[in-house]
């Protein structure tokens, strides 16, 4: 309650928070917001997402915006507004699934690494240097082109070389927090190592782990769409932020068809920004030193 209390002191904290919570309304309703057509199949569940965005045709160049499709159609004749709500799902399932992915893993290696420390910490960060000396653009690209452009392959190529921030930021916390007083007090009433790590250290070794995890929410968002953009990304016509702007690169330089980039790219830019506004503002009531 008291990291909260600081938290809401925060305007731009809050206004981040509250376009979080637009963009995760936005999410849940895609299906009342935009609809799938009739003749293109449903979507019945809350956590599905469709395989193609809603399309009118198949122009090879944009369409304005109308009374049927207000936002205009892209290229190949995709309603830009269907792609741009439910590209919001999307952008909350791709990014809390490689999150949990990374923290799990990150959480496993980086506990045992800096609780037992010796040559099981040496080897564990060693493996850790490894997934950190590739370019990680260039690693996704690799393993997208290996194994295929399926979103739980994507999800899992970005979980592979993720977790190892989380694993580095958790050993060096219960590096510290496993000296402390009260885990030896632990230790010395017969409390095992499993009592001692989870309920001693690791909960207190989170905190930071917390603002790390709040910006990533956006970044991977972004570094997703990128991989879309490079065309290795989600599969042709998903409904992808990324998908969208990579149907409007022929377009840039035409004026009229603003509509095919803009849209999906101020979706963008303000879904990073809202969580990036979140984390800064968490670290600052975690650690008002930081500052």
């Amino acid at each position: 309650m008291k990291i909260w209390r600081k938290f809401a002191r925060n305007p731009l904290g809050v206004f981040g928070l509250l376009l979080v919570i637009l963009f995760a309304l936005v999410a849940l309703l895609a299906p009342l917001i935009a609809p799938m057509p009739a003749d293109q199949g449903n979507v019945p569940s809350v956590l599905s997402i469709p395989k193609r965005m809603a399309s009118d045709g198949y122009s090879s160049q944009p369409t304005l915006p109308s009374t049927a499709h207000p936002l205009g159609l892209s290229e190949n004749g995709y309603d830009i507004k269907f792609g741009v709500i439910w590209g919001a799902r999307t952008a909350f399932v791709v990014s809390i699934s490689i999150v949990l992915i990374s923290l799990v893993v990150g959480l496993v290696v980086g506990t045992l690494a800096g609780y037992y420390g010796g040559w099981l910490d040496a080897l564990m960060m060693r493996f850790t240097d490894i997934v950190f000396a590739f370019p990680v653009i260039l690693l996704l690209i690799v393993l997208a082109v290996i194994f295929g452009r399926e979103l739980i392959v994507l999800i899992l190529a970005f979980a592979a070389v993720s977790w190892g921030t989380y694993a580095r930021l958790i050993r060096s916390e219960i590096l510290k927090v496993k000296r402390l007083e009260y885990v030896e007090g632990a230790r010395a009433l017969g409390a095992g190592d499993p009592r001692v790590v989870l309920g001693h250290v690791l909960p207190n070794s989170l905190s930071s782990l917390l603002v790390v995890v709040s910006s990533d929410m956006g970044s991977i968002v972004v570094a997703f769409a990128a991989l879309s953009f490079l065309g290795v990304g989600a599969p042709t016509g998903f409904p992808d932020w990324g998908q969208l702007m990579l149907l409007s690169k022929t377009w840039i330089n035409e004026p009229q068809y603003w509509f095919t980039y803009i849209y999906p790219g101020v979706a963008l830019i303000l879904f990073s920004l809202a969580w990036n506004l979140v984390g800064d503002s968490l670290r600052d009531a975690i650690d008002p030193r930081s500052r």
